[in-house]
């Protein structure tokens, strides 16, 4: 693996046109915004977006495109923001300009070697994985592995992390990490000044809002890291000369080590004082003490699911059962990293199915209800359900996906789960029409709604290359019924990191 700041400024840059990292999460094959980038960049040809604007984009709202996902099948809501693209690439030629990049390298090697260890450093696969999966080993070698042994020496960890950190993140902060308080202060007018530049990317993105970034991207997680990273320092130097703690950090999770609660509760307030700097709060529910290093190293969803795993076939024979076991984990555990890769080993496991059973409606109920109690899964469930009722005779399967489509919209708020029910419904195998109100299924279907405002833009040249009918890149018509399991892979390897 290869840390994205030991890249090269253009490396970088080559690294943040990707489609894959405009947009980090799971999306059907036939989808891809990478056209799009190509696109805008060849017409900002380096430069930045306020050349191309007729007004300020700050001044409009919906800039960028916020698409939603429910993690819980009721309340729980996380808002993806897709950048608008001609400020995203905007972004990018900034924060990729030689000097800036150095500049930003030098400041991240600064952030290194004190008391907080930053596991979260972002990592580039130098083989045939996908990036991702090589950001998921990294984390199981850097948090996990090393929590093990630190019990070792230490008794007690104290486990927590940030509440909304994405949405609370103070974006005048961007500039205090990358110069320094003082100057940044001094320098809080200075558009030269590339803390601000960045600042002002992300607030005319956000209709001039100061506080909160886009979630979504890796770009945004590297702008994340640099004000964590700055947060880092400043609780390394509150902390400075302690040789009895260990703290560890992935992103917003902290991990503090300590032989009593009392030193762990007081090295708590110190990281709590000083995320709350920079508009960041921790999560009073999600902070956990345990008085056993290893016991409290391991979460309980993943202790649980290697259980299961352990289980065997031999415990459960039918598909039926298997799936019962998974629902009523999936009850226990709902949305958790161990659920979502113990449904996509299933969905491996029953492509191997190739008669039509007998309680295909029952399964194709509990397969269904496992995705609407935890949305996360519906990836991989979308896979167990295109196998299933691929089995079914013609008449069937219009049958079957109209009672999945019709549960499934009764989760409220879910683009992203509608993408995934278009990718398996509409196949012209199946036979159904997918209608949706999601802008981006809508897309998919040949229409061309609007995803980011664009009026403020005054080339016609970049109006054009915004077009948003080049994210669909093959027709989904064509596409294949059955999911297969390679298809959802990226979806399986991000299960154990959360």
């Amino acid at each position: 693996m290869k840390r994205l700041i030991d890249l090269s400024n253009e490396e970088a840059r080559g690294h943040f046109l990707k489609g894959s990292s405009y947009f980090n999460g799971d999306l059907p094959k036939y989808i891809s915004f990478e056209p799009i980038l190509n696109g805008v960049s060849e017409v900002l040809s380096g430069a930045g977006y306020a050349q191309f604007k007729s007004t300020n984009p700050n001044d409009l709202p919906n800039v960028n495109y916020s698409f939603i996902s429910n993690k819980d099948g009721k309340f729980a809501w996380r808002p993806y923001e897709l950048l608008h693209p001609a400020i995203y690439v905007s972004l990018v030629n900034v924060i990729c300009d030689a000097a800036n990049w150095e500049c930003i390298k030098t400041r991240f090697k600064e952030f290194e070697g004190g008391l907080v260890d930053c596991c979260s450093a972002q990592v580039l696969s130098v083989d045939h994985q996908t990036d991702v999966a090589t950001q998921i080993k990294s984390w199981w070698q850097s948090v996990e592995q090393r929590s093990l042994t630190y019990s070792l020496e230490f008794s007690h960890l104290l486990h927590t992390d940030v509440t909304d950190c994405y949405g609370s993140m103070y974006t005048h902060s961007i500039a205090w990490a990358l110069h320094g308080l003082p100057k940044a202060k001094a320098e809080r007018n200075n558009k030269s000044l590339l803390g601000n530049k960045i600042d002002f990317h992300i607030q005319a993105s956000r209709y001039g809002q100061t506080n909160g970034i886009a979630q979504g991207s890796i770009l945004m997680d590297f702008i994340a890291e640099m004000v964590l990273g700055y947060v880092d320092e400043q609780i390394n130097f509150e902390l400075t000369g302690n040789t009895d703690i260990k703290i560890l950090r992935y992103r917003d999770d902290y991990r503090i080590f300590a032989n009593s609660d009392e030193r762990a509760e007081a090295v708590l307030k110190v990281v709590s004082d000083k995320l709350r700097a920079v508009g960041m709060r921790l999560g009073v529910s999600k902070t956990i003490s345990c008085r056993n290093v290893v016991e409290g190293s391991i979460k309980p969803d993943k202790l649980a699911g290697i259980d299961q795993q352990d289980l065997g076939e031999s415990n459960a024979k039918t598909i039926q059962k298997q799936l019962l076991r998974l629902h009523s984990f999936g009850q226990r555990y709902p949305n958790s990293g161990a659920l979502r890769r113990l449904v996509g080993e299933f969905h491996t496991n029953v492509s191997n199915q190739t008669e039509t059973p007998e309680d295909l409606d029952v399964q194709v109920a509990i397969a269904t209800d496992i995705a609407f109690v935890s949305p996360s899964t519906f990836p991989a469930v979308a896979g167990i359900l295109s196998h299933l009722i691929s089995l079914a005779p013609k008449e069937e399967k219009v049958r079957l996906w109209t009672k999945v489509r019709e549960k499934m919209a009764r989760v409220p708020y879910n683009g992203y789960l509608e993408v995934w029910l278009q990718r398996v419904i509409q196949p012209k195998t199946v036979g159904i029409i997918f209608e949706s109100n999601e802008p981006i299924c809508q897309i998919v279907n040949g229409a061309s709604p609007q995803l980011w405002e664009s009026g403020w833009i005054a080339s016609e040249a970049l109006k054009s290359a915004l077009d948003v009918n080049k994210i669909v890149v093959s027709d989904v018509d064509d596409i294949t019924e059955v999911i297969q399991p390679e298809e959802v892979e990226l979806f399986k390897e991000h299960a154990w990191a959360y």
